[in-house]
């Protein structure tokens, strides 16, 4: 619209418009509408009249006119809200409204005073005079919403669960319909979103499929589990599907035609694949790409994905990289591929720039990957948010394992209200793919482990440190008879991804080889050994590295041999003792009683974080919903507690990149990630106190000594050299 002195002003644009202050909030309501579902369209759009209601005071029209000082005003909608709407969702709103800058704060108690951060206290602050809001507006509340199931739950910490779930649902609707309407008035040519043909997806991946052979007993057994997951998703209904398929049996195709399956049978949006590490999203969207090419693009969202790669510049359909930025900020696509990180801590935060993709997480199917995964502390919120996702939001989840815990009783105390679904239900064929034994050889040395894997024709060693990795390649590099290779996260995205070309190429040629490891080896990289060594570790961590071990049947059976060093980090330690005992106890470690054995003493020793991990226990024994923490759970609520910090390192590939951080070219920073090595944070400290790094900018560091990195080891930080004097 032009320039209206007579109008409350909400936005000016460059080129001198204005967007007064009801087309803003009026605009905004309609599409927080639009975002939500069918019984929240009430409540999403009283948000969107109410969160710019303080733009009416004329603090902040002397502001945005440039004559005064900023202005908070977030909180006056708040306040509204509070004092006229006596209705059990006032305080959903307030969230909502109060937070839809800074983040949706903790409740706090009554008593806290105007100069805290809580909703409480903020509520408490000067107000002022908003009247241009009655006077163009007007409260609108609508009649008391939400759904007896939720008025009625007979306990109190799950009632508190729920609502601040759709609070974070709420909020989503509202940032994300707030934002995309600023940014229509402000950058009217920008693009977003990318739209798919699922159908024609789930014809190509079925065409897929039936071009593979079916002769041998494997392939045959393959077909008839994978028969049984396409027969559930055709004809069962639940609000969760439990797949539990064992390693080589094709999870991820099956998955995938499954999910479409579903997509289809109830009319929903999009799916979403979630899967545990940053390593094996990168393969799995490339798989997707080939089979569905322009029929349903693949939005990746995780730290690796290089938008400015100018290779992704502009895809065959002219999507470009901003679009893609953008549409991963709102998921507003039909086929996303993240992590566990990326949805979980999304899921948990507070801040509209993780939390406006939530609504969109609505009517969708969400596949798990690797579910066993999950942190043991971490299960109690994990399946509440899955839960609450399919029962309150429409959505249908696929939980997805090799090594499948059983979650039944954490369900029923957490998800009682969902329906749950075993795929496979008939596992005699699963021994088929039982391609190698597991042995334990106790202590050894890496010594002792170097002479034994040196022995093999070929071998794959993992250990679960980067330095012992680094040590046993030293004492196997000069072996005469086998190539050696070495694989950890101190070598660069860049560096590995060689390293495992030349290892495949190595392996195909029949070449004697031996591959040194930490743990990144056991997910998604599709190598095949005669023999794994393996430093004992939990034991879905064991079965994880026999899938790389006569991967393809080519030997009846293949070896995997379990031995110890003389030290276990803590964490390790319990799982290892775990483990051990379990190879006293069973046959076969990797069948399906030991490793549900296995959960069951895991989860055992977890129990109490189990139990405490929730955002009610913060509230010790004031549960009322206008004290609900979100903020300080938000910040508590960390997938990964061991913070990995990357260094880059300098080459002649990096040298541009590096050199255009010095005049603010922040693209390079998501650039560079490919050229960095990960340290640990007291590593990080050491390195930045004996100079070998420095700051580069921001929060990028670099490495300032290239001595101390080498392309087949990675960094090493604790190098020492000889001085000629």
């Amino acid at each position: 619209m032009s320039a209206n002195s007579n109008a409350y002003i909400a936005h000016t644009s460059d080129d001198g418009r204005v967007q007064s202050v009801k087309e803003h909030l009026t605009q905004t309501a309609e599409l927080c509408r639009d975002n939500a579902l069918p019984e929240f369209k009430d409540l999403a759009g009283c948000c969107g009249l109410y969160h710019d209601l303080g733009k009416y005071s004329p603090e902040f029209q002397r502001y945005i006119s440039g004559l005064g000082q900023k202005v908070e005003h977030a909180r006056f909608g708040a306040s509204r809200i509070i004092n006229n709407c006596q209705t059990s969702y006032a305080a959903m709103l307030a969230y909502c409204v109060c937070g839809h800058h800074a983040g949706l704060p903790d409740g706090g108690v009554r008593n806290d005073n105007p100069e805290q951060s809580t909703l409480n206290g903020m509520l408490k602050r000067e107000q002022y005079d908003c009247s241009g809001f009655d006077k163009e507006i007007g409260d609108r509340f609508p009649d008391d919403p939400l759904f007896e199931e939720l008025k009625n739950l007979p306990d109190n910490k799950e009632r508190i669960e729920v609502y601040s779930f759709l609070t974070r649902y709420l909020y989503s609707c509202l940032t994300d319909a707030d934002f995309i309407d600023t940014e229509r008035f402000c950058a009217p040519d920008a693009e977003r979103g990318l739209s798919g043909d699922i159908i024609a997806a789930y014809k190509k991946v079925c065409a897929k499929l039936d071009g593979f052979k079916c002769e041998t007993d494997l392939q045959k057994a393959r077909s008839v589990i994978q028969a049984q997951a396409y027969d559930c998703a055709e004809n069962k209904n639940a609000d969760i599907y439990m797949l539990d398929m064992p390693t080589g049996s094709g999870k991820t195709l099956c998955s995938i035609k499954a999910a479409l399956r579903l997509a289809i049978k109830n009319d929903k949006k999009r799916i979403i694949y979630i899967m545990p590490y940053t390593s094996i999203i990168e393969q799995t969207a490339k798989v997707f790409e080939d089979i569905f090419g322009s029929s349903l693009p693949v939005l990746q969202h995780h730290s690796n994905y290089d938008f400015d790669d100018p290779e992704k510049a502009a895809d065959e359909s002219g999507t470009t990289s901003e679009k893609l930025k953008k549409t991963c900020e709102n998921y507003d696509a039909p086929l996303i591929i993240t992590t566990n990180v990326q949805f979980f801590e999304s899921l948990y935060h507070n801040k509209s720039s993780r939390l406006r993709k939530l609504h969109n997480l609505a009517e969708s199917v969400l596949v798990f990957d690797e579910i066993h995964a999950l942190p043991a502390e971490y299960i109690q919120p994990c399946l509440r948010g899955i839960g609450y996702i399919t029962k309150y939001l429409h959505s249908t989840a696929v939980l997805m394992s090799a090594t499948m815990p059983d979650y039944t009783s954490y369900a029923e105390k957490y998800i009682p209200k969902c329906s749950i679904e075993y795929a496979v239900k008939d596992k005699s064929l699963f021994g088929i793919f039982d391609k190698c034994k597991y042995q334990y050889i106790g202590q050894n040395d890496l010594g002792s482990i170097a002479e034994k894997a040196l022995g093999q024709e070929n071998a794959l060693v993992i250990v679960n440190k980067k330095s012992a990795a680094k040590e046993l390649y030293n004492i196997c590099k000069n072996s005469a008879d086998h190539e050696i290779y070495h694989l950890s996260t101190y070598m660069t995205p860049i560096d590995r991804s060689d390293t495992i070309s030349r290892i495949r190429a190595s392996l195909d040629n029949g070449t004697k080889t031996v591959v040194i490891s930490t743990s990144l080896i056991e997910a998604g990289v599709d190598l095949d050994f005669k023999s794994v060594f393996r430093e004992i570790a939990g034991l879905d961590s064991i079965v994880q590295s026999g899938g790389r071990c006569n991967r393809e049947g080519k030997m009846k059976f293949g070896n995997v041999f379990v031995f110890e060093l003389e030290s276990l980090h803590r964490e390790i330690a319990v799982k290892a003792n775990i483990t051990r005992k379990l190879f006293e106890e069973f046959e076969n470690v990797s069948s399906q009683e030991a490793v549900q054995e296995y959960y069951d003493r895991i989860f055992a020793v977890s129990d109490k974080e189990i139990e405490t991990n929730s955002i009610t226990e913060l509230m010790g024994g004031d549960m009322r919903v206008s004290g609900i923490p979100f903020r300080s759970y938000a910040q508590r609520f960390k997938f990964i507690e061991k913070e990995a910090l990357g260094i880059v390192i300098p080459c002649e590939e990096n040298a541009e990149l590096i050199e255009s951080l010095k005049y603010g070219a922040t693209s390079a920073v998501r650039k560079l990630r490919r050229y960095c090595a990960s340290v640990n944070k007291y590593e990080f400290d050491d390195m930045i106190e004996s100079g070998i790094a420095q700051n580069l900018y921001g929060d990028v560091y670099m490495l300032s000594a290239p001595d101390y990195y080498d392309k087949e080891t990675g960094l090493d930080i604790k190098k020492e050299f000889d001085l000629i004097i």
